[in-house]
């Protein structure tokens, strides 16, 4: 959440001459809602359902930079699934740096609370940490980790091409 990934994945794409999905917009698109909203009206399970199945679709496809949303990896089956079907990326951001990006942001529905309304201030870093915490144990199992907290978007994008060429001869 808020490490660059709608801004680093399209570009990344283009380097190497692949399509770019982002999971979120997809679900949108499929269930002709915002994802603000299926959280709001039907729960985060509902929305995990829709995020598996549309993950599931998605990986049938070849050379393709898809933008996960910062919670699928914290589920075991997406997590071995995506393991076994591609190469996890993990642009790591410290809270501090997460917290600058999304302070401002009403569109995270897992910065907000049981009324719908975004946290602020310590509520808002005490869920970025928590969220960070937990979902750590699965993004530090990524195949390519980049701490991108300083990195220019350029910088970062060479960084994933390089690396993902190794793993992917």
């Amino acid at each position: 959440m808020g490490s660059g990934k709608s801004t680093i994945g399209p570009i990344l794409a283009n380097a190497l001459g692949w399509d770019f999905i982002d999971i979120d917009k997809n679900i949108e698109l499929k269930a002709n809602e915002k994802i603000v909203d299926i959280f709001a009206a039907k729960g985060e399970q509902s929305f995990r359902n829709l995020e598996r199945e549309a993950l599931r679709d998605l990986m049938l496809r070849d050379e393709c930079v898809v933008s996960l949303g910062g919670g699928t990896l914290t589920d075991e089956e997406n997590f071995e699934f995506i393991h076994q079907n591609g190469v996890i990326v993990y642009l790591q951001l410290s809270p501090e740096k997460i917290l600058e990006r999304v302070k401002y942001r009403t569109d995270r529905p897992m910065l907000k609370d049981a009324n719908g309304k975004p946290l602020e201030g310590v509520e808002l870093q005490k869920r970025i940490d928590g969220l960070l915490e937990h979902r750590e144990l699965y993004y530090s199992k990524a195949d390519i980790i980049i701490p991108a907290d300083s990195l220019k978007v350029g910088t970062t994008v060479d960084t994933i091409v390089e690396r993902l060429r190794g793993l992917l001869r």
